[in-house]
């Protein structure tokens, strides 16, 4: 395989040095609605990036239909087939990445906004976050590979003739029940390998394994309020240091990655789908004042509050 790249990242997308931020690109055999970058389709990849890379705005779906690839994924060495799928998620690092000449492959890429699309068709949210970071990558059947390119083709031909605000509705109603369907696969398959014993934090002392359940329920239901590792280790009554250890230990991430995730999604949600005040939002989610909300937000999000709300919001009336 050809190297494209020699850097080697921190794990974990909290201290990166440098990297670029890595966005869809924009020549040929690229599908999205206008000018926006929310959703795009690449039906033919380029050249891989060189150098250490960055999902700040985006989640990406790739599906390799020729050659291989390997690459690191937050640290961890993946290697890519024909008929595998990798599921990289907003804040994610990429680095090392090879390719074989033959390599080919379809992508999917959605602002992390879309996410909030499976809630709209159904009750399931992508709540295991865990599991999905440590086990990205499936390997499909070949019927499993041929729904995905129906959904694929479907929705290239409506963003190739898409001229109404009800042809952006069909577009964003196919993401999606895609994002769904990529969902189960990856829970089919995140429970196929801890049954063969293949899960990473099986070595983990089973106290460890508890105190990283407990922290990563005590966060999500937190619901935005817990910011810091320090805050949570309190209600833990264990040291931020021994907290950090643990879910690094079990999650293979830093606390901070997962305390970022569920705060984003609290906020996110309060702007998309209430008429709260920013003042109101900073309240709730116990934030110093709206000032500092906003500084939080922007930070992370790479707009502020109210962009994100206008940008975003009109997608689910």
């Amino acid at each position: 395989m050809t190297k494209k790249n020699h850097t080697v990242t921190e794990t974990g997308a909290a201290v990166i040095a440098n990297p670029s931020d890595m966005k869809p690109q924009r020549d040929a055999g690229t599908y999205r609605v206008g000018e926006s970058d929310d959703l795009v389709l690449v039906e033919k990849a380029g050249e891989p990036p060189s150098g250490d890379v960055y999902l700040h705005d985006h989640g990406l779906i790739l599906v390799c239909t020729a050659g291989r690839a390997q690459h690191e994924y937050d640290g961890h060495t993946f290697q890519l087939r024909k008929n595998d799928l990798f599921l990289y998620m907003v804040h994610s690092v990429l680095s090392n990445i090879q390719t074989s000449p033959d390599f080919s492959c379809r992508q999917i890429w959605f602002s992390r906004a879309d996410l909030w699309s499976i809630n709209t068709f159904s009750s399931t949210a992508i709540n295991d976050i865990a599991d999905l970071k440590l086990h990205p990558l499936v390997h499909l059947s070949d019927d499993e590979a041929e729904r995905l390119d129906t959904y694929f083709g479907l929705m290239k031909r409506r963003m190739s003739d898409c001229a109404t605000p009800l042809d952006h509705d069909i577009v964003r109603s196919l993401c999606g029940t895609m994002l769904l369907e990529v969902l189960r696969l990856m829970r089919r398959n995140v429970e196929r390998e801890k049954s063969l014993g293949a899960n990473n934090t099986a070595s983990a002392p089973s106290h460890k394994k508890a105190l990283a359940d407990f922290f990563i329920r005590m966060v999500e239901e937190s619901d935005g309020r817990l910011r810091s590792v320090e805050q949570c280790a309190e209600r833990m009554h264990i040291t931020p240091k021994y907290l950090s250890n643990v879910i690094q230990e079990v999650l293979h991430l830093r606390p901070s990655f997962y305390i970022q995730h569920y705060t984003l999604k609290a906020i996110e949600r309060r702007l998309r789908f209430t008429d709260m005040t920013m003042q109101q939002i900073a309240n709730e989610l116990r934030f110093p004042n709206a000032s500092s909300f906003g500084r939080y937000f922007k930070a992370r999000a790479g707009m502020t509050p109210l962009e994100y709300r206008m940008k975003y919001k009109g997608n689910i009336e």
